[in-house]
């Protein structure tokens, strides 16, 4: 079995493809495609706060002093929108960015106009700063008006609040950054892992299986005076230390760079999370991976013994990636927690384990349900794996 197991692991070695996912893809091409959504989510936002806007006028008799401070910004332009015309579709044919609509009780006089609604026309569809940039120039009116009122009121400045805001609900939250960090962040964890732990093993199962069919070489290994049991284990165990090396480079990746994010860019708020974050808490997320590779291994190899081809085994295992994403997802939901029957649930259990980890809320005691339920199901695939390559129709279909 290990001279096996040693064989495969050294064809493995040799294969760039397969150090590619196991390697590369963790340390590199995971933090670097982060990198790049973020820069350019940065540049489309800063495209959209500097992008001169369109913008039409009904009513802007109205409010000559509004029509005032609009002209004045650098970032607005007038354009003339006729009288007849449609508003909706005036902004539908990108005419204009926005068309505001003045009613003719604009005044600066609260008490007597009474709430004035402005009607704003725009497709909202996409990323634009319209109302933020509006926003702006219209409060500075609405707080003019506020202050006009309540001097002919003569009212003090705790009545001024009072009547603003007559209850005020005060929150005081219990949770600290590193709980409310992980809950937003924690769930897409487990996906990325999932995803790089599956990607890891995939490569070298659909060698070890197909691949040995395609290239000749499986027939000579079933002579060979190793028993059939044997010689799947070593595959397996193979396929499982490629699996299991990518998911401890993962969270070895995962912990790095957020050091280094953290402390390269000085951001405290990064920083406080990953220091919250135990040694204790990332070898437990590597531990839980372990009986999950298995998993992953063991379902791999079966489809890539039964496959005659190489091309045909990669079918068969892209449909497992959707397999994997509903027990993530799972986890995802909300009211979804590490408690009862969830915490006897393959892989949603661990998704869940990993996000209270990260969240610093783990309950130690639901580990046991957890390796207990993907250690049972890891090991009945393996027998299965037995099973299914000591079928002579399996391997020689």
């Amino acid at each position: 079995m290990w001279k096996v197991m040693l064989k495969e692991i050294k064809e493995l070695l040799r294969d760039r493809k397969t150090l590619f996912f196991m390697v590369a893809l963790p340390i590199l091409v995971f933090p670097l495609l982060i990198a790049v959504v973020m820069f350019f989510a940065g540049k489309a936002v800063d495209k959209a706060e500097n992008k001169v806007l369109d913008y039409a006028v009904v009513g802007a008799q109205y409010a000559p002093a509004l029509m005032e401070e609009l002209q004045k910004s650098e970032l607005f332009n007038l354009v003339e929108i006729p009288a007849d015309a449609d508003i909706t579709a005036f902004v539908k044919s990108e005419q204009a960015d926005f068309v505001l609509v003045v009613p003719d009780n604009f005044s600066d006089d609260a008490l007597q106009s009474g709430q004035i609604e402005l009607s704003l026309y725009l497709n909202d569809a996409g990323l634009n700063m319209v109302r933020r940039r509006l926003d702006k120039i219209v409060d500075a009116f609405a707080e003019a008006s506020q202050q006009k009122a309540f001097a002919l009121l003569a009212l003090n400045e705790d009545q001024q609040k009072a009547l603003l805001a007559p209850i005020v609900i005060k929150k005081v939250d219990v949770a600290d950054k590193r709980e409310n960090w992980g809950e937003k962040i924690g769930g897409m964890i487990p996906y990325f892992i999932f995803m790089l732990c599956l990607q890891g093993a995939m490569i070298p199962a659909t060698d070890l299986g197909a691949g040995e069919k395609e290239r000749g070489t499986l027939e000579t290994l079933l002579i060979s005076p190793i028993e059939r049991h044997k010689l799947v284990l070593g595959k397996f165990f193979t396929i499982a230390l490629a699996g299991a090396t990518s998911a401890l480079i993962t969270v070895s990746s995962m912990a790095v760079w957020g050091l280094i994010i953290s402390q390269g860019m000085a951001i405290e708020m990064v920083t406080e999370f990953m220091s919250a974050i135990s040694a204790i808490d990332f070898v437990l997320m590597f531990l839980m991976l372990v009986p999950v590779v298995a998993i992953f291994s063991a379902v791999l190899l079966s489809l890539s013994i039964y496959a005659r081809s190489f091309k045909e085994a990669q079918g068969y295992m892209t449909p497992l990636v959707f397999a994997v994403i509903v027990p993530v997802m799972l986890a995802m939901l909300p009211g979804v927690e590490l408690k009862g029957g969830w915490a006897w649930v393959p892989l949603t259990n661990v998704a869940l384990a990993i996000k209270e980890l990260i969240k610093g809320t783990m309950d130690y005691f639901q580990l046991f349900a957890i390796f207990s339920s993907t250690a049972v199901i890891a090991g009945a695939l393996l027998y299965f794996c037995v099973f299914w390559f000591n079928k002579e129709k399996v391997l020689f279909r």
